[in-house]
């Protein structure tokens, strides 16, 4: 019977400006990621503007360290990340009315997406960003983290699609438990992460 090959190893690293290049060859050669997002969609600024001035917004965040991201990377190549920060790092988040109506308290962080470059999805990239993250979380104080993943299992492929915040299943498995659900496949998680 052949030997079932190793999962890879990824390292990580925080988006900064010594890693900018890195995520900027991911996000060239994904097409600006979803046309133009370079993953701006979750800060203050949203998505308003083109490829370009989401860019201009998002290198501003990275020299001024108003942005929290861990990339991950296989051997020099960075082939993913998860985003994080606070509610005002992150005000966007998608059914944001739904999301409102159940909120009793905010959390300290939220996930706000994830992304994997085309040739590594299905390889634990994202399951490595958002350990890392996690990880991030917890030298940095800890709290109460939100995600808002998407439902998979009960629901037909989506062809085609990708889910930006990732699948619930990923954040079951790291102890994230459902809070309430803000859309008809998108849920609010939390996990307490301990300092």
């Amino acid at each position: 019977m052949p030997e079932t090959p190793a999962a890879p190893t990824y390292a990580t690293r925080l988006l900064a400006p010594d890693t900018w290049d890195d995520f900027a060859a991911l996000v060239e050669d994904n097409n600006g990621v979803w046309g133009g997002c370079w993953c701006m969609g979750f800060h203050p600024e949203g998505l308003g503007g083109t490829g370009e001035e989401h860019q201009l917004a998002k290198r501003a965040h990275t020299d001024g360290g108003t942005v929290h991201q861990v990339l991950v990377y296989d051997g020099d190549t960075c082939v993913g990340w998860c985003q994080f920060g606070s509610p005002v790092e992150l005000p966007n988040i998608k059914n944001g009315k739904a999301y409102e109506r159940g909120l009793v308290a905010l959390p300290t962080w939220r996930i706000g997406c994830l992304f994997t470059g085309g040739r590594h999805r299905g390889q634990g990239v994202a399951r490595a960003a958002v350990t890392a993250a996690l990880d991030e979380i917890r030298r940095a104080g800890g709290g109460v983290v939100e995600a808002y993943p998407e439902q998979v299992e009960d629901r037909s492929p989506q062809r085609g699609a990708y889910l930006h915040t990732g699948p619930e299943t990923l954040y079951e498995e790291l102890g994230f438990v459902r809070d309430r659900k803000i859309a008809k496949w998108r849920w609010v998680m939390r996990l307490e992460v301990e300092a």
